[in-house]
């Protein structure tokens, strides 16, 4: 089947996570039924940083649990490397993947919890060294885990789903509970993992943190997904194409762009202008027409944590 032909369900041929009508309840003690996903349909292409986004409940790490075969979906299809559940044995060796919060011994050090895992799979102490130098921690190996702080272990535990040199990592909510140097440590490892030509899929609540490492998206409520694609398209779409200009003649600036024929307002200390982006040209000439010079000229798009409020929190978006 050619590149970017479409399989049966689920996305191009390419994609390495596919899911279609993904569903999964679980049965309370009473009889009741909680749906933590509700018909997901997903397809996540090779390469780069997939944001996996919803609120907490919304069935993120349900979706995982069935992906890597911890759980058994209720009904729908899923494929991991184009590979269906029962033979995961297939794959998973190209698959290194965090769920929840990793554990690791407080009293060995990194290098030896590390060994511990490789030994598992029968890998040597060579990769351990090199996935510590990889997460940059190869100067703290030696050291015990529990003088580690949140950021370091977090690090330490991508560099155990590392040791099979994966092709697809999974990551769920590897920034949860970082301070924020510890965040920023993450967000660099995982950018950097996405440009050696790895699938990270990451799922998060984190939406600055997101936005500022992923290069698509999908948001996810009630269990079904609600938006996906790149991120500036998810951005964009909905939201009137515009441009922000910041200037420090505000006033001046206004009246430049209406004697140009450009529809501009004020708003907040800066002044928005309906044009699209391509046609920025137009209002640098007729700043600079008036000896008007900007400091800032970019896209009026909308952050993602507008974008995510507007799509989870409409009528019946209550999470599970």
């Amino acid at each position: 089947m050619p590149r970017g032909s479409q399989r049966p369900y689920g996305g191009p041929v390419d994609a390495v996570i596919e899911l279609e009508g993904l569903r999964k309840e679980y049965r309370r003690l009473r009889g009741s039924k909680t749906v933590a996903v509700d018909g997901l349909d997903l397809a996540v292409p090779s390469g780069g940083v997939f944001g996996f986004l919803g609120p907490n409940g919304a069935g993120k790490t349900t979706t995982i649990r069935c992906l890597l075969g911890l759980v058994r979906p209720s009904g729908g299809r899923c494929r991991l490397l184009g590979h269906e559940p029962a033979d995961l044995h297939r794959v998973i060796g190209r698959v290194g993947s965090i769920v929840e919060s990793p554990t690791m011994y407080p009293r060995f050090t990194g290098r030896r919890n590390l060994e511990l895992l490789a030994r598992i799979d029968g890998i040597g102490r060579g990769r351990v060294r090199e996935v510590l130098e990889e997460v940059g921690l190869g100067e703290r190996g030696g050291d015990l885990v529990k003088t580690y702080s949140l950021g370091m272990k977090q690090r330490l535990a991508i560099a155990g789903a590392l040791l099979k040199d994966p092709e697809l990592l999974i990551l769920d909510e590897p920034a949860n509970g970082l301070d924020p140097a510890g965040i920023v440590e993450v967000r660099e490892l995982m950018r950097r993992l996405g440009r050696e030509g790895r699938t990270v899929f990451v799922s998060s609540h984190i939406l600055s943190e997101v936005q500022q490492t992923a290069d698509r998206v999908a948001i996810l409520a009630r269990g079904r997904t609600v938006a996906t694609g790149p991120v500036h398209e998810v951005l964009t779409a909905g939201h009137a194409a515009g441009l922000v200009v910041r200037l420090d003649d505000l006033a001046g600036g206004l009246a430049a762009l209406g004697e140009a024929g450009i529809p501009a307002a004020r708003d907040d200390g800066v002044i928005r202008v309906s044009l699209p982006p391509e046609d920025a040209a137009r209002v640098t000439r007729a700043l600079a027409d008036r000896g008007l010079y900007l400091s800032e000229l970019r896209p009026d798009e909308a952050d993602l944590e507008t974008v995510f409020l507007e799509l989870t929190s409409g009528p019946g978006t209550e999470t599970r």
